[in-house]
């Protein structure tokens, strides 16, 4: 069979979702899926998602890449200003009450998070598609990419042009009602973890796969206009950090 890409939005702590969007793409040895980040926080299952994302490797190529709140969880490891960032802003204390045991301690996560976190590439490139979680800068090859611009860099703040290696971006990062397809550009972050949905494409075909918090599906069409066959309106998800 043709190996796929398949690129899976921001999950942000949704295990159920995940889990049924893996259960449905049955991913393959010889498959690549791309999780494009911010696996925790939010959702009240971070610790599911990290093993559903473990076990994933065993499976398929699997390439996840850092997200910014990914990247918050890391670093509340090392100060305590990290650790309230995280808590404050990035929501770490539904993370860390997911794992059992005395809440707010980053000791509950376990090892084995921490290095599939530790392991997280900042962007990914096949001939056709490159991947980054947030953002990225046209003219500036990706190698070269800070990571403020492909973590942080939220499309509200501007969208940025084709890339000059004329290839298709796939995004997360900023959440829309629905997923964004500008040709160039397609952001699959859905709004999982804001009421909204999380998002998986298979970039060649754009065959799309969708789960909301409780693990309904909603089933699409691989055609190029992605007609909707079922399913229904994804809920407006709140503009802001991300």
């Amino acid at each position: 069979m043709t190996p796929r890409t398949i690129a899976i939005g921001d999950t942000h702590g949704c295990s159920t979702a995940l889990a049924a969007l893996i259960e449905v793409i049955d991913p393959r040895p010889e498959d690549t899926v791309v999780a494009l980040g911010d696996f925790v926080d939010r959702g009240i299952d971070s610790r599911g998602v990290l093993d559903l994302l473990v076990d994933l490797q065993r499976r398929c190529h699997l390439v996840p890449i850092l997200g910014n709140h990914d990247e918050m969880l890391l670093a509340a490891r090392s100060s305590r200003a990290a650790f309230r960032r995280w808590i404050e802003f990035g929501g770490g204390i539904t993370t860390l009450d997911s794992y059992p045991g005395d809440s707010g301690r980053m000791s509950l996560i376990p090892a084995a998070h921490i290095s599939f976190l530790e392991r997280c590439v900042p962007h990914y490139e096949i001939e056709t598609h490159f991947f980054a979680h947030a953002g990225y800068q046209s003219d500036l090859p990706l190698d070269r990419h800070d990571g403020h611009t492909l973590r942080w860099r939220s499309l509200h703040d501007g969208v940025p042009a084709p890339h000059k290696n004329g290839k298709v971006a796939v995004v997360g990062h900023t959440p829309h009602a629905e997923v964004l397809d500008l040709g160039y550009l397609l952001c699959i972050d859905t709004g999982s973890g804001l009421g909204g949905v999380l998002t998986a494409v298979e970039v060649t075909t754009r065959q799309t796969w969708q789960a909301d918090e409780r693990g309904r599906r909603l089933d699409f069409r691989a055609t190029p206009g992605n007609e909707r066959v079922k399913g229904v309106t994804v809920l407006n998800t709140t503009r802001g950090e991300s």
